[in-house]
């Protein structure tokens, strides 16, 4: 699985905050957050939108909280800290502070079995420690794996692709985003990884279909 895009750093930050506004709504219409793009916009901007709950205002906000963390102090080591950081960020004020950047401490349907730090810790670097693999793969199979993995009470899906976007943006491999017309085939793709634990065939659709960038002349 080639990177498909070959840009620097300042390149890539360049093409994160042409769209970043795209970005943040399709993020958050992922995540079941109904917010249209002007209203994204208006509140990327400080403006008062009618109509919209108090969470949903918050989560847009954090989402660029989240962006300008990403994008504006410079790469950092990928690692579990970081994440929790990236969790901390995107979920503040929309679950307790005893639950930001920890691991949940209730199962959910999916496995049905609490994360263990050690465990995760350790299957989070044998993604990121593969060397046979471009940074696109890794940063596919990250999200997908965090995706899956379940790791916070809530703000999965959130944390995954911004974490797995870092990734992106330090070494140039462009953007990962849902359009929202592939979103209704995302989450079939996604029910059936939850279900099976196969990316195969989804890591390749993210690949085909939900890869952002600018293409040098």
């Amino acid at each position: 699985m080639d990177d498909k895009y070959h840009l620097t750093r300042e390149q890539n930050v360049f093409v994160a905050k042409r769209n970043i506004v795209d970005y943040i709504w399709k993020s958050a219409n992922l995540e079941g957050i109904a917010v249209t793009y002007p209203e994204t916009q208006a509140i990327y901007d400080g403006g008062i939108v009618n109509g919209l709950t108090v969470n949903h205002v918050i989560a847009i906000n954090n989402l660029k909280y989240a962006w300008q963390f990403i994008l504006e102090d410079g790469p950092k080591e990928d690692s579990f800290a970081l994440l929790c950081h990236i969790h901390k960020l995107t979920m503040n004020q929309l679950v307790l502070e005893m639950h930001l950047g920890k691991l949940r401490s209730t199962p959910v349907s999916i496995g049905g079995t609490l994360p263990s730090e050690v465990q995760v810790k350790e299957e989070l670097q044998n993604i990121l420690s593969q060397t046979e693999k471009t940074f696109t793969e890794i940063a596919i199979e990250v999200m997908l794996y965090l995706m899956r993995r379940q790791m916070f009470i809530d703000g999965n899906k959130r944390v995954a692709m911004l974490f797995a976007n870092k990734i992106m943006i330090d070494h140039g491999c462009g953007i990962l985003t849902i359009a929202q017309e592939d979103q209704p085939v995302f989450f079939e793709k996604l029910i059936h990884y939850y279900e099976t634990g196969d990316m195969i065939d989804f890591k390749q659709w993210i690949y085909d279909h939900g890869i952002d960038g600018m293409v040098l002349h």
